[in-house]
């Protein structure tokens, strides 16, 4: 949506993509960003995902120090940490802007919290950077359910419901981490698991090896037959034969991999 966001502004996009390396978990390459930042000083804002989609890792926080760091750069480093409550705690960025005024950390209320529906997030800024987005932003921004509702959310009892579900989600996606391998077909989990999904690979029958053939298969007789929705990424640069895996409810997770091994075994045998 970055991107998708850019052009509609008609602003240009400069990719540096992640670190492809197999089992490297695509960390970020910041000696390759701040090389684009120094061959393109009119660059103004970085965007970095951590937990990163469809990656699901969260990146080294030394890796956006050195982008913070770099010597000649003025613009602003963006972190979004739409899946952070889904890490280990103490992973989130945002007391850094204590200390680097460039640096802005978005947050939102969509994921962990299961409020997508009134479509708010927060951004951790220093006072310069917040004081330009409240010139920027519309009068009423905030509808007055959407501020009832998000208050209501963070107070201690929302915020008990809140770890109360993350809690078990994250038992969820342990036991994913643990069942899937067994399955016949199914690769490496790639990435990391720092987020409410997981990157698997599908393997091809004849060499085991990740094929975008079978994963596209496995995704279409899952979605159109069996009632399950997963996401198709082997069109992303590293995800070859990839699918991205939402970790849901016990329930969920075991129509999941019930369904899988069905279609697998299908899949495998046509």
């Amino acid at each position: 949506m970055y991107t998708v966001s850019a052009h509609i502004n008609d602003l240009t996009v400069v990719p540096v993509p992640l670190d492809l390396t197999p089992r490297a978990g695509f960390p970020l390459r910041p000696d390759a960003i701040n090389e684009a930042l120094s061959v393109d000083p009119d660059i103004k804002i970085v965007y970095i995902c951590s937990p990163g989609n469809p990656t699901g890792a969260l990146v080294n926080p030394e890796h956006v120090k050195a982008v913070l760091d770099h010597p000649t750069w003025n613009g602003v480093v963006v972190v979004d940490e739409a899946y952070v409550d889904f890490a280990a705690d103490g992973s989130s960025l945002a007391p850094w802007v204590t200390g680097y005024p460039n640096l802005a950390v978005m947050q939102t209320l969509s994921k962990a919290f299961g409020l997508a529906g009134i479509r708010l997030g927060a951004a951790f800024v220093s006072t310069e950077v917040a004081r330009l987005l409240n010139n920027l932003k519309a009068p009423y921004s905030i509808s007055s359910p959407t501020s009832i509702l998000a208050s209501t959310a963070l107070k201690p009892e929302g915020l008990a419901v809140m770890r109360k579900h993350v809690s078990a989600i994250l038992a969820q996606r342990q036991r994913l981490l643990e069942e899937l391998p067994k399955i016949p077909g199914i690769g490496r989990f790639l990435g990391g698991t720092d987020a409410n999904f997981l990157l698997v690979e599908i393997l091809d029958a004849p060499n085991g090896n990740p094929d975008n053939g079978p994963a596209l298969k496995l995704y279409e007789e899952l979605a159109e037959t069996k009632g399950v929705v997963v996401r198709f990424r082997g069109k992303e640069a590293g995800c070859n034969g990839c699918l991205r895996i939402s970790v849901g409810t016990e329930t969920e997770n075991t129509r999941l991999l019930e369904r899988m091994r069905e279609c697998l075994a299908s899949i495998h045998a046509a």
